[in-house]
């Protein structure tokens, strides 16, 4: 009687499927320690790698630190510079911001809502006059002269004491009027020339030398107007050059009668040489009546902030305060 075998010996080498058994677990195993064998490559691949990336500052948390927070002038200085960046890129600026817009950005960015509307009116009334880069203007300066400033009081009340100011105390009379800007120009009756001529007041009335004189007034902030000055001496300026340019043409007609008569050289050239620093003296006196005119202005925006120090007569600030009502 034949015994039957022992379980454990059935899948024995003998038998096929024991052997591709153990064959699939030897190739497993070599599997496994080819797959940990590549695995220590990634490994030490990601070492390399770890090695290689820019250290980051630890904190006591683990966590990234938070950037450095940038300070108004930093702000100032990289809006420039981008603004700048985008201008030699040839981009133009893209859409227009309201008034309530440009508040909003300011408040953002922490700027004084007075301020930003000081800031949109001076822009409103900004002029920009014809550049004076030629001869013209290196010679004998420049055509106008502007003055600006905050004043206390609203528009229509600093308007209408401007208006009484030019016409009573700097001899002007109304050219213009609009609903928030007056021009005035000099009065041409006798009353205004003999005030000018005898210098009656002693205020010099240089603002009547001016072509014309405009001033704009618009709300700054609340119970405040801007006002703009402007003064256009162009007139002015062409006589002076006229003047200039006689003077060197008297010079030269003067020297050259004394070459026609035999006159020797070098004498015959001292009219014309003496002609030409007089025609230079007589252009830059323009340069004065433009520092008169512009120091005028700033005056009359003093009398409208602090007062006339004058007071036997009533000032602009005086002017600015609105009619008692007697009961």
């Amino acid at each position: 009687m034949i015994e039957p075998r022992n379980p454990d010996e059935r899948l024995g080498d003998d038998d096929p499927r024991g052997g591709n058994r153990s064959r699939s677990n030897a190739d497993a195993g070599g599997d496994a320690s080819a797959g940990s064998g590549r695995g220590g490559d990634d490994s030490g691949a990601e070492d390399d790698r770890s090695a290689l990336a820019p250290s980051r500052p630890a904190t006591p948390g683990g966590s990234v630190p938070a950037q450095r927070p940038i300070d108004r002038a930093a702000l100032d200085r990289v809006l420039a510079r981008a603004a700048e960046l985008q201008m030699n890129a040839g981009m133009p600026a893209e859409g227009a911001l309201t008034e309530e817009q440009l508040l909003e950005l300011g408040r953002e960015v922490g700027l004084s809502q007075d301020f930003l509307r000081q800031a949109i009116a001076e822009e409103r009334t900004r002029i920009t006059p014809p550049s004076e880069s030629g001869v013209m203007a290196a010679l004998f300066g420049p055509a106008t002269a502007s003055a600006m400033r905050v004043v206390p009081g609203p528009p229509e009340r600093v308007l209408a004491a401007l208006d009484r100011w030019m016409q009573r105390e700097e001899c002007m009379q109304v050219k213009r009027r609009f609903t928030d800007r007056i021009v005035w120009e000099a009065r041409r009756d006798l009353v205004g020339s003999i005030k000018r001529g005898f210098n009656i007041g002693g205020r010099g009335y240089y603002l009547s030398r001016a072509d014309d004189v405009a001033a704009t007034v618009l709300p700054a902030e609340e119970g405040r107007s801007l006002v703009r000055l402007d003064a256009l001496l162009g007139e002015a300026r062409g006589a002076r050059v006229a003047g200039s340019a006689g003077a060197v043409a008297s010079g030269a007609a003067v020297s050259t009668i004394f070459a026609v008569l035999g006159v020797m050289l070098p004498i015959a050239l001292i009219p014309a040489a003496i002609a030409i620093p007089s025609a230079w003296a007589i252009g830059r006196t323009h340069q004065k009546t433009v520092e008169r005119s512009q120091l005028a202005l700033e005056q009359v925006l003093d009398r409208l902030e602090y007062g006339d120090p004058d007071a036997r007569q009533p000032g602009l600030l005086s002017m600015l305060q609105p009619p008692r009502r007697h009961p």
